[in-house]
């Protein structure tokens, strides 16, 4: 019987002993989900970019891995910068479509936000006017809230006519001189109209055109994030 009892007490402990490690390795793993504990300088990030824009930011046909916001943050962190950048891109995304869901993307409350809306518009053959009118109304927003702002242009495919490419392309320096923001000319630079750096469809582009985006926008992204 005390041989019986001791085993059950050293078999009790035993699992104890089992299940204390379990707990102890269980709130270690949970830690480390949290993120709590021994952390990297560039953890918490200490500024928020919200890209806002269309397809072409959502990353459309292309894993969430390789969207544009995603190797933006990485290539900002690569770069020492303490720096989020939150996808607030829509595939199909209009700048009048843009407008109407601005309170949304500033529910993030973000330092920045890039700006880059308008080719669904020339896809489409929007009036320029009401392109610029649209974004000159986002514009007004984030000026007043006092958020940082890079405007990126965006350029008219050329079977629209030279009319229209001309009014079109006009609207992005011009917002940018009106209301005092950074342009990056043109997003798709460097990617626009070759084949290797885009998807089937000729539009999109594909993981490589992405970071092809991403190292030209990135000094002006850096210089928006160092503004007093």
């Amino acid at each position: 019987m005390v041989a019986t009892a001791a085993h059950s007490a050293s078999g009790w402990r035993a699992r104890f002993y089992h299940i204390g490690r379990i707990s102890i390795f269980a709130i270690l793993a949970a830690c480390l989900a949290l993120g709590i504990g021994v952390r990297s300088p560039l953890a918490d990030p200490k500024f928020i970019i919200a890209a806002f824009g269309d397809s072409l930011t959502a990353g459309y046909g292309l894993s969430a891995a390789d969207a544009f916001p995603v190797r933006l943050e990485s290539a900002l962190r690569k770069a020492g910068k303490r720096v989020r950048v939150i996808n607030a891109g829509v595939s199909g995304d209009t700048t009048a479509g843009g407008r109407a869901r601005l309170g949304w993307v500033l529910a993030d409350k973000p330092d920045a936000v890039i700006v880059e809306l308008g080719a669904n518009d020339a896809m489409r053959g929007i009036d320029p006017a009401e392109t610029s009118r649209n974004l000159a109304a986002i514009l007004q927003v984030l000026k007043r809230r006092g958020i940082r702002v890079l405007l990126a242009g965006m350029l008219a495919p050329p079977n629209l006519g030279d009319r229209y490419a001309e009014a079109f392309n006009a609207i992005y320096p011009e917002l940018a001189a009106a209301y005092d923001v950074p342009l990056y000319p043109f997003f798709l630079d460097g990617v626009a109209a070759i084949p290797a750096l885009n998807q089937p469809d000729g539009i999109h582009p594909t993981a490589e055109g992405v970071e092809r985006i991403v190292k030209g926008i990135l000094p002006y992204v850096v210089r928006v994030v160092e503004a007093e």
